[in-house]
């Protein structure tokens, strides 16, 4: 059996070795152009905390791809390859002056060890005025650390790995028995999805090794401690194809993160980064059949849409599109008979 993967980011990493564990007899190759630092994914910060707007095609749906993803890191902390995967357990607090609903969080309330109302106390631990705040436990995901460890996994295992640039599904020489469309943006022209647009994201990267947990308050703002440094950002620019640095947004992170935490002002700045977040209103995880000009069907699984939750999703959907290949491949084996 010959299985494909396009798209070398956390989902496409992470779908490609689930699908080695689902069928361990076959071929399982990843076709990219895209690897590490120059993949979306390494830009993101890690921590495994959805948006309360993230949405799947279902309510259910949605809160399974969001507990097994968070039982699926959680188990590669409990393990000695968790410093080497990059997963490592981590605390934070959300603060707002605004509402209480922003503080809080339906998908992980109950999912996370721990997720409580934050004290009086607590709500002065950092600058801001805060009225509202929660505290939690969750676990974060370096991807400077995860995506290499992940390809040499995949490697490891026999995994394949193919770089090309693919703009069309018929690009590929190669037949496979099923092709699972892991691209990211890259789906927009691939797919012709106009569902999917970008939100654009910018971060700084610091040293700052007297962080030791997150913090995040109103307006994207969050500092998030990492295995390499701290994360400082953000910003969510919908419909925004710029992937050059703005120095404005910089400014206004700084000031935001450093308002919140004065003691920043003193950490080095290590690197400023841009990531276009594949962003679709409904993540899309469902399989396709295409027929070639050649007159040959393809049996393609998309799973692609995450939006800034790729790294935190990533685990449950690439375990929703395993389960659409073996059907697609089930359903074909009873075509024939």
């Amino acid at each position: 059996m010959n299985l494909g993967v396009l798209g070398c980011g956390v989902i496409g990493l992470t779908t490609a070795i689930e699908l080695q564990k689902e069928f361990p007899n076959a071929q399982v190759s990843i076709i990219a152009d895209r690897f590490n630092e120059d993949t979306t994914s390494y830009v993101a910060a890690g921590i495994f905390r959805p948006g309360t707007s993230f949405m799947g095609p279902s309510i259910d749906i949605t809160q399974k791809w969001i507990t097994d993803a968070f039982n699926y890191w959680d188990d590669i902390r409990k393990t000695s390859d968790a410093p080497l995967a990059g997963v490592c357990q981590l605390s934070g607090y959300i603060f707002s002056t605004t509402s209480p609903s922003i503080v809080r969080n339906h998908f992980i309330e109950k999912l996370l060890p721990v997720y409580r109302q934050a004290t009086e106390e607590e709500l002065t631990l950092c600058h801001g005025g805060w009225k509202y705040g929660s505290f939690f436990t969750t676990v974060l995901t370096a991807t400077s650390e995860y995506l290499p460890y992940a390809t040499k996994k995949f490697l490891a295992a026999g995994g394949k790995i193919k770089e090309q640039k693919v703009t069309s599904f018929f690009d590929i020489e190669e037949k496979f028995d099923v092709l699972v469309n892991c691209t990211g943006m890259g789906a927009k022209e691939l797919c012709q999805d106009q569902q999917l647009v970008p939100i654009r994201g910018q971060v700084l990267k610091i040293r700052a090794p007297w962080i030791k947990m997150a913090f995040y308050g109103d307006y994207d703002t969050y500092i998030i401690p990492s295995f390499n440094g701290v994360t400082l950002g953000g910003c969510r620019q919908f419909d925004s194809y710029n992937t050059e640095v703005c120095k404005y947004d910089s400014l206004a992170i700084r000031e935001r993160c450093y308002g919140m935490l004065p003691s920043l002002k003193k950490a080095e700045i290590v690197r400023e980064a841009v990531g276009l977040r594949p962003h679709r209103s409904i993540v899309r995880v469902e399989s396709e059949f295409k027929q070639t000009p050649a007159g040959r069907t393809m049996k393609i699984v998309h799973n692609y849409g995450h939006g800034g939750y790729g790294v935190t999703t990533a685990p449950g959907t690439a375990l929703h599109a395993v389960k659409l290949v073996r059907d697609v491949l089930s359903s074909s084996n009873m075509s024939k008979l």
